[in-house]
């Protein structure tokens, strides 16, 4: 990238104070570049950088760069300069910078906003957290059905110089209800005494501004567009959400899942700035609870202490049972929650879902089943104690490990289903939970399985 390849020259002006130059140079970067060359730059030098970009691209810039590098370059800024920067972003972004301010910082920086940006901004902040009116921008291009070729670009040389995106236009009747949305190529190919009409064909999608923002990135993949159009109840035009926006939606959604199965609360900042005293708070509820998970692991090997006392040979193996029914409903868990994000499965499917793990979960028990045995067989050579019974209890750790997996892929496949039936998010199924609750009822199962193939004999 050309921020690579140059950023040494950059710290040697820096150095030298070559201002000029800089400015010059930074000129002929991208908005993204900049970013990420103020990104590795000392604090102190990044304010230095910044200051000397034109006003529309400081802008942009600011757009690109992190939450904390926003509010590092605003405490730098004295008011008017941080007002020019406000005006300018779009106010998709700088809605989500405000809306991760605190209320009293938020309040300032929409108090140095222009009357029509600080109605712009107070109107977005308005809608629900969460919501597509949080993502949506109000700089769009409409059109009416009546105009011909000639009317449309001359509008869109005309208004559409600070629009979010020219890529899609949108048709609007004379109350302002979104009627259909047309491609500018079409415009652009279209014959000079061709008419709005005659380019619609009334199929358009659309998103409702109370909509919750994981809807909008299914229909960003579902129909591939590039930007979608917003309509509130009456089916009012009243912005446009684009697809970086719902990227960043998609990355947060995507994140945070990672977090929840790995039994995370989810961090609310990069993992690079977030306090540690936070972090620690964030995992230490998950901990806390699977701590107390596996207390019932103990009381469960307390139960059936009789049987240990008289058979210690069967302790040698529970970590091995164990460990595969924690791990089979771990990946059946991970791999149910992942089918129900990206809409492969729904609650309806849950009958289906059922018989593939019961099969799969046979399949694999068995498998691991046949390699328990041989396992056995195999530590009998150094196990005097195991020859004795070898085949009794070669089978009980085969049977519970058939039973075990089965039953752990049971459990981490629906309980995503059973949390998302509930309103849960099904993420918080996560791996070690599960786990968790597979190695309680793994010990009841293979001591069960011991005590009845092993009574008369061992036991």
């Amino acid at each position: 990238m050309l921020s690579k390849l140059l950023r040494p020259d950059i710290e040697s002006l820096l150095a030298s104070r070559d201002l000029g130059t800089i400015k010059e140079v930074l000129r002929e970067w991208t908005p993204a570049d900049i970013a990420e060359l103020l990104a590795d730059l000392p604090e102190h030098e990044q304010a230095v950088i910044f200051r000397l970009l034109p006003k529309d691209l400081a802008a942009d810039v600011f757009e690109h760069v992190s939450f904390e590098l926003q509010l590092s370059l605003l405490k730098g800024m004295g008011k008017e300069e941080s007002a020019a920067i406000l005006n300018e972003m779009s106010p998709d972004d700088r809605t989500a910078l405000l809306e991760d301010l605190p209320g009293s910082a938020a309040r300032q920086l929409i108090a140095l906003l222009s009357p029509d940006e600080r109605k712009i901004a107070v109107t977005l902040l308005g809608y629900p957290e969460d919501s597509v009116g949080r993502l949506m921008t109000p700089d769009f291009v409409d059109l009416k059905t009546g105009w011909g070729m000639s009317e449309v670009l001359d509008h869109i040389r005309r208004f559409g110089k600070d629009k979010e995106t020219l890529n899609v236009l949108y048709v609007v009747d004379d109350k302002g209800k979104l009627i259909d949305d047309i491609k500018i190529r079409d415009v652009l190919l279209a014959p000079a005494d061709k008419k709005v009409a005659d380019l619609m064909d009334e199929n358009f999608v659309a998103l409702h501004v109370s909509d919750d923002q994981e809807s909008a990135v299914e229909a960003f993949k579902k129909y591939d567009r590039t930007a979608l159009p917003v309509i509130d109840a009456a089916g009012s035009l009243i912005g446009i959400v684009t697809v970086d926006d719902v990227l960043d939606v998609a990355e947060e959604e995507a994140t945070e899942d990672i977090h929840k199965l790995a039994a995370v609360e989810a961090l609310d900042e990069p993992y690079s700035s977030i306090p540690i005293f936070s972090m620690v708070k964030k995992r230490a509820f998950w901990l806390t609870i699977l701590f107390i998970g596996q207390a019932l692991t103990a009381i469960a090997m307390g139960f059936f202490e009789g049987q240990l006392s008289r058979a210690v040979i069967l302790s040698i193996f529970i970590p091995l049972v164990i460990s595969s029914g924690g791990n089979s409903g771990a990946q059946a868990s991970t791999l149910v929650i992942r089918a129900l994000a990206v809409g492969e499965v729904k609650l309806a499917d849950w009958w289906f879902i059922m018989r593939r793990e019961v099969v799969s979960g046979l399949m694999l028990g068995v498998a691991l089943g046949v390699i328990g045995f041989l396992q056995v067989i195999a530590l009998s050579h150094f196990m005097v104690q195991l020859q004795t019974h070898l085949v009794l209890i070669g089978l009980t750790v085969a049977f519970s490990l058939v039973l075990i997996v089965l039953w752990g892929t049971l459990s981490g496949s629906m309980l995503p289903i059973l949390l998302k039936r509930l309103g849960a998010d099904p993420a918080a199924s996560s791996a070690p939970l599960v786990a968790t609750m597979v190695d309680v009822t793994g010990l009841v199962i293979y001591f069960s399985v011991a005590i009845l193939l092993l009574t008369g004999t061992l036991l």
